[in-house]
């Protein structure tokens, strides 16, 4: 396989670029897609069996079960981070390890537990989100390792693109496979 095939297996949707600007209605957007991922994503692995559960989207890359709990863990993650944002001072928020994080063994467990904390977390996530006026969505935090100050409208934007990142993984495996 050549670096750029591998490339286009690990980003399906391209590299993510943060925006200068973000308009409402891209945010909107953003948080449609945020709204909309837990049950896309349940219809597309719906059926599977465990082989293709336990199946990497790529070679040396995640299963699609590693796949579906690490959305669930990073997403939790990156509540957690808006509701700091949204009551401290440009908080620096707590990064992890998500390739350790992906073989704990809490991720051999059935995908549909990750599923449901997957829906009622975007449940919650997104009544927030639209909560949001002009003035909150300019609130920052920062991460640890890039020194980047990440605002809650252009962080929407990167999650809402992580989520359909993800789902590309899997859909594009699918197809491959001739799994449908």
């Amino acid at each position: 396989m050549t670096p750029e095939e591998l490339h286009t297996l690990k980003y399906p949707l391209g590299d993510f670029e943060w925006p200068m600007e973000v308009t409402d209605n891209q945010f909107e957007e953003a948080v449609k897609s945020i709204a909309l991922l837990p049950e896309k994503l349940r219809l597309l692995v719906n059926g599977f069996s465990s082989e293709q559960l336990d199946t990497p989207y790529r070679p040396e890359g995640w299963t699609v079960k590693q796949v579906v709990h690490h959305l669930a863990d990073s997403h939790a993650n990156s509540y957690i981070r808006y509701k700091w944002a949204l009551t401290e001072d440009m908080p620096t928020i707590k990064a992890y390890y998500e390739d350790r994080w992906a073989n704990l063994y809490d991720y051999g467990m059935d995908i549909n537990v990750s599923l449901q904390l997957l829906d009622a977390l975007h449940k919650r996530w997104v009544h927030l989100l639209k909560s949001l006026n002009a003035e909150a969505l300019k609130k920052v935090f920062i991460h640890p390792e890039t020194k980047r100050v990440m605002d809650l409208k252009r962080s929407t934007l990167m999650y809402a693109w992580h989520g359909e990142h993800h789902y590309a993984h899997i859909n594009n495996l699918i197809l491959r496979m001739g799994w449908r």
